[in-house]
């Protein structure tokens, strides 16, 4: 047997990796470029942002709301909370043609209200995100007593655990 030298021509040539490297490159500008451009508001803005800034707000405009003062309340939390108490009281922001409907409705509201506080927990008050969620869950309850489009919001005036 003889050592036999491949012959250079035999040998495959590896396939360059610039093509490879060159559309990498091109994939990252345009990635940074999408982001960018979605980020700074450039494309994909939605057309209400673009009428608010164009529009001009009146600075005497007030909406046409009353707003509806809900009983102070002080509710006894759960047994295990060691006796705690939580006074609570709130105004409910409504149009105000639909005022003395929920006026009529307030014993309602209270119930339901009181249930809904009388169930919670120290743990579901005492967390950092819990009056938010406290008052979308209240606010739903009340929504759903008082009828749709009746109540706007519910604001909190008092809530503090004793």
């Amino acid at each position: 047997m003889s050592d036999a030298v491949a012959d250079p021509a035999e040998i495959a040539k590896k396939p360059s990796k610039l093509p490879l490297l060159l559309g990498i490159v091109a994939a990252l500008l345009g990635a940074g470029g999408g982001f960018y451009a979605a980020y700074s508001g450039l494309i994909l803005q939605p057309e209400s942002y673009v009428e608010a800034a164009d529009a001009k707000v009146e600075p005497g405009a007030l909406p046409d709301v009353a707003f509806v003062p809900v009983e102070p309340m002080v509710v006894s939390l759960s047994p295990a909370s060691d006796n705690r108490h939580l006074r609570f009281r709130a105004q409910l922001e409504v149009p105000s043609q639909h005022a003395p409907d929920l006026e009529l409705l307030m014993p309602r509201v209270v119930d339901v209200l009181n249930g809904y506080l009388r169930a919670l927990e120290i743990r579901d008050i005492e967390s950092a995100a819990a009056l938010t969620r406290l008052r979308a869950q209240m606010l739903r309850r009340v929504q759903i007593v008082a009828g749709p489009g009746r109540v706007n919001d519910l604001l909190i005036m008092e809530f503090v655990l004793n």
